[in-house]
Formats: structure tokens, sequence, C-alpha cells
């Protein structure tokens, strides 16, 4: 989607934006792609960027871009494997490096651990504020913008917000409160320290940003039933953007797919016991007892994480080791010069169908896995495995896609015998065209702060 096709507010004043994002520019990473394909677009309003990130991405050179590592133990542990990863790969000289850091923070870690109990990344907040405070001070920020995922982003912005006054815009990208059940509103305050603390900074953000957006209608409802103050006058104004994703490679056009021997199934993204192909692996068993032949050409296929404990249970179970086939994260080629993002594109061209695991969690109904919009660029029939999001079920509908309740194992099992014999008969289901750009998102941002 072009930055034309969408019409783009222009930012008539307050230009210059302070953005403050941990991840930036990090290949393939949805915290870093959420923010960084939006950066031509704001370019294009107008916008005139001050980026704070940590120093796992690469540094941008159009616009002021300043990277600080943490100041904590595990923060630092955290941002100089990434930073190693980046100059030196992940060879003997990556192995080597981060051995002999982790060695070395180890008891420094232990404490930090003991006295706060926060995620690794908290301390990144301290060189964000004292430096972000310093650049407000001296006239040249206008807007103060934090965006998830790591919450020291926000933690920062709140900060800066209070110390200097200036406009804060926050976006929130995963639910903040993560409640436990479908009756459980959140309001309780959760015994894990680093919880605790993301609670209470969600009620710091609808208090404290001027605008503050989610990425589900889900999301935003419990964020205001815990906080009746969002949406009102001296509070955050709060709504939902879909952040949607620019497209990779030439995924910008439908490429016309070619059958062969194996239907195959991939997923991209990460997994765990709460979101594992176990699922599939298990209704792959049900179908071979129907279509032994399906043994010979059904592949499963997982980019991107190592597979979760259940998966490898059950291909242990099973022996389906020649069926699921684990290809990890793909990184930079530096044969072809294609990037992780444009591999993985790749990927999801050649894919039969593209499997969409949502997870089993109560948080499903605040959350879209990041991928499902790269899926949507890719021309590629989706089989979505979802749990309480209407939201995401009616997109998938509306595009023509394979649908599945988590959980309703036989419901699943009929799924993927609809797509064996679909694609026995070369009729795959034909998705709609329907990508959602990033453009949009910008659009929705900008025309509501404009109001």
């Amino acid at each position: 989607m072009s930055i034309e096709s969408i019409n783009i507010p222009k930012v008539a004043e307050k230009k210059r934006w302070l953005i403050l994002s941990h991840a930036f520019n990090m290949d393939g990473r949805a915290a870093s792609l959420t923010i960084t394909d939006k950066i031509p677009y704001l370019l294009e309003a107008g916008v005139e960027p001050i980026v704070f990130s940590a120093i796992t991405g690469l540094k941008d050179d159009r616009f002021p871009h300043y990277q600080f590592i943490a100041w904590g133990p595990s923060g630092f542990r955290f941002d100089f494997r990434h930073w190693v990863a980046n100059q030196y790969g992940r060879g003997l000289i990556y192995k080597l490096l981060t051995t002999t850091v982790s060695i070395l923070l180890a008891p420094f870690i232990a404490v930090e651990k003991l006295v706060l109990g926060y995620s690794s990344q908290w301390s990144w907040t301290l060189p964000a504020f004292v430096c972000g405070y310093l650049l407000i001070r001296s006239g040249k920020v206008d807007v103060i913008y934090s965006i998830g995922s790591a919450w020291s982003a926000h933690w920062a912005g709140v900060l800066l917000k209070r110390a200097t006054g200036l406009p804060l815009i926050s976006e929130v990208h995963d639910p903040m409160v993560i409640r436990k059940s479908p009756d459980d509103q959140g309001f309780e305050k959760p015994k894990n320290r680093d919880a605790r603390f993301r609670h209470y900074l969600e009620s710091q953000l609808c208090k404290y940003s001027d605008y503050v957006w989610w990425f589900t209608q889900g999301a935003l409802h419990y964020a205001k039933v815990r906080n009746p103050n969002l949406n009102t006058p001296g509070n955050a104004k709060g709504f939902v953007v879909m952040p949607g994703a620019n497209p990779p490679g030439n995924m910008g056009e439908k490429i016309r797919h070619q059958y062969g021997e194996y239907l195959n199934l991939c997923h991209f993204g990460s997994l765990a016991n709460d979101r594992s192909l176990a699922i599939i692996l298990n209704a792959a068993n049900s179908l071979f007892v129907k279509y032994p032949e399906a043994r010979k050409h059904l592949r499963v296929h997982a980019y991107g994480a190592p597979l979760d404990t259940l998966s490898v249970q059950v291909i242990e179970a099973y022996g389906y080791q020649d069926i699921l086939l684990a290809h990890g994260r793909l990184e930079k080629d530096p044969l072809t010069g294609k990037s992780g993002r444009e591999q993985v594109a790749q990927r999801m061209q050649e894919a039969d169908v593209l499997i969409l695991l949502h997870g089993n969690d109560e948080w499903c109904a605040e959350y879209i896995p990041s991928k499902f919009y790269d899926y949507l660029w890719s021309g590629r029939p989706i089989w979505g495995i979802t749990h309480r999001n209407p939201q995401l079920d009616k997109m998938l509908l509306n595009r023509n896609s394979y649908l599945s309740a988590d959980g309703d194992d036989p419901g699943i099992a009929m799924a993927l015998e609809k797509i064996w014999v679909d694609w026995q008969q070369k009729q795959l289901i034909q998705p709609i065209w329907q990508p959602i750009g990033v453009d949009q998102a910008v659009s929705t941002i900008l025309l509501h702060i404009a109001e």
C-alpha cells in the first residue's frame, strides 16, 4: 500500500516528535516493525522525528537517532547480546563475548531481580528520561511519543510528561494487565512485581497521556473498565488503531500459487505451550488414520522461534520428525543480501496455507498476532485457530479463511481434513485480497490528534 493510497493528514504544528521505542530498526521484530513501518508516513505528514532506542537495532540516518544501552545489569546483558549479534553475527565471537559478560553480570542480575523483580528492559527508562529531559529543556521537542512493547518506553514517556508538561501520545502494543478468566476484569493487584508495575503504569498512561491507543477493541474495553477516567475531560483520550503492515519484498502484489508434492502448512512467529503446533500434529494424527497417504505429503514448517515443549513431545511420541520442520529465525542472508523479513515474505508466498495460532490464554480477547497483518499481504489462505476474539474472527472470515476455535480438537481435525481434501483437488480456498497497510494507522492517529 503506497503513501498515496490513503490521504495522510499533514501536521501543521508541533512537528518535532521525540519517539521513545526500545526496539527500533530490529530486522523482523514485531515491536520494531510497528513503529519503523510508520516512519515514511510520518515523514510525509511533516513530522520531524527524534528517535530514542536501545542499541539492539540498526541506527537510522534519516533523522536524529540516539541509541542507549540500559543501565541495569539484566538490561545491559540483553542489549549487549543483540549488539554483538549485529556486529559479528552469532558465531564464535558472539558466544565468547556474551558468555563472558553473562558470567560477570550474574551476581548483579541476581541482586536486581531480588530487589526489584522487573523485566530486564526496565532500566532503559533511565537514559531515555535523562537525555529526553535535557533535549526537551533545550527546546528541541514538541511532542513525546512512547511506544511498546517494552514498558520502559511508556514509563519514560510518563516521567517526561510529568516533568516537562509536553503533550504525550502513547501506543500500547500488548495488554499491560493480563486477566485470568472472562470474569476477571483485571482489578486485582498482581503478586508478581513486574505485573504489578504494569498495572500501575496503565493507570498512569490513562491519566497523563493526551492520547493513548490500543490495537484491539477488547484491549480498549478492558482498559476503560479498569480506568473509568479514560476519555473524560482532563485525562487521556483512548481509541483503537489497527497497526497493519507494510508489504516486504514483492508482497505488494499477488503471486500465482504453484501446487507441489507436499501440502506445506507454515507457521511464523513465537511458539509456547499455550500457543503450540502440538494441536496441528494431533489433528494430523487423526488425518493419517483416515487418509494414510497424507502421511507422505503433509509438512508443517515453523519459522522464527524454537519449538515449544508440547510440540517436541508430540513429535517424539508419534515419530513426526519428518512432518514438523523447524527452520528457526531467518537472519539476513549475506549471499543474496535479503533481509530476514524479505526471506520470511518469500516463504509466506510459497506456503500452501499459513497457520495463525492465537493461543488459549484469556488475554487473547485483547490481542491479535502481528503476523496476521503480514499474512494478509502474502495472498495465501490463512488457517486461524483463535480464542475469544470476535474482531479477529470477523477479519478472517471476511477474507475467506479456514477458521477453528482453540480447544475444539474435533473442529481442528475437521479443518485440517478440509484443507487436505482441498489441496488434493487443487482447490484451496481463495482468500480475498484485503491487506491492511500502515498508512491507515498513521492516518487514524493523526486524525485523532488533529481533533
